[in-house]
């Protein structure tokens, strides 16, 4: 076997630390990378985390408000279909969720600004329900002869007074689910109560039973009005009554020591859900509010 010179040795030796000394500097790198971390990556670290979770809470957000506006867009049908016996006008509206939807390689800030973007468009959309409301309101106030019961019959009314509306509820005397005509609003016994349109008294009801005095308002079109368990009624049968007029006060029921008036709205003979036609006298928040209450509420007062 021929015997390495010096040399040979030498360089041997060298390339033996060299790739021993590369070889320990790639672990270390490596146990360093794992365990470690540099300012700029903990920095980077917690701008993800934040991100993170900045994207949850605006896709819940952005899932709420979807929720709402869904539920604004049902009710307006109904009401488009109630009021004006037509479909709404439908709107094709292209939303950041759906361009999301489309495609999942979108980077994590498209994410974060769509979703904000979507969740700002939508808050200044409900901003806009109320101008929208008051402008359908003049419109149907140009058109007298057709205008449906829109007015509240009490004044200055909040949600919280709002008990059950139309539909199988509970009787408070019986404790039996039982159909409820109407909508109860709850106030002071005295209260004056108020005419939700202009129109012709064609009834005049007073009695201690079931639902007591009642005043029945014939507003044309086929729409009517009841107002009843009254205390005191201030019109007579015939008498020709504007919106707003005073019809009378707040009773209280036979059955039930609550004072409240029970409200009804009548359409060619129908009895409808009142809380479809009081969204012209309140916010949108007070009626969305108005509206929950109604729904939740399954005990009438009479």
């Amino acid at each position: 076997m021929k015997q390495r010179t010096p040399i040979q040795k030498f360089l041997s030796t060298l390339l033996r630390y060299v790739v021993s000394t590369a070889s320990l500097s790639v672990v270390f790198y490596i146990l360093f990378a794992v365990f470690f971390s540099t300012k700029e990556e903990r920095q980077l670290q917690r701008e993800n985390n934040l991100y993170r979770e900045r994207y949850a809470q605006l896709k819940e957000k952005e899932r709420l408000i979807g929720d709402v506006v869904e539920g604004l867009l049902d009710k307006d049908d109904a009401i488009y279909e109630e009021l004006f016996e037509t479909q709404a006008p439908s709107l094709d509206a292209l939303t950041a969720a759906d361009l999301i939807a489309e495609s999942d390689s979108l980077s994590e800030s498209f994410y974060l600004s769509s979703a904000a973007s979507t969740v700002e468009s939508t808050m200044a959309m409900a901003g806009n329900v109320d101008a929208n409301f008051a402008a359908i309101f003049g419109l149907l106030e140009q058109r007298r002869d057709s205008i449906p019961p829109l007015t509240l019959p009490l004044k200055d009314m909040s949600y919280v007074q709002a008990g059950a509306s139309v539909g199988e509820k509970q009787n408070p005397v019986y404790k039996l689910p039982m159909t409820h005509k109407g909508l109860d609003l709850i106030a002071a016994q005295g209260t004056d109560v108020f005419a939700a349109a202009g129109g012709t008294v064609s009834k005049v009801v007073r009695s201690r039973r079931g639902l007591g005095n009642v005043v029945e308002i014939n507003h044309g079109n086929g729409y009517a009005t009841r107002y009843c368990l009254l205390a005191d009624i201030k019109v007579s049968g015939g008498q020709r009554i504007r919106r707003g007029q005073k019809v009378g006060t707040v009773g209280i029921s036979s059955s039930y020591p609550t004072p409240h008036l029970h409200f009804e709205v009548i359409y060619k003979g129908e009895i409808k859900d009142p809380v479809n036609y009081l969204f012209a006298s309140l916010s949108p928040e007070e009626y969305s509010r108005l509206v929950f209450m109604t729904t939740v509420t399954s005990q009438s007062l009479d």
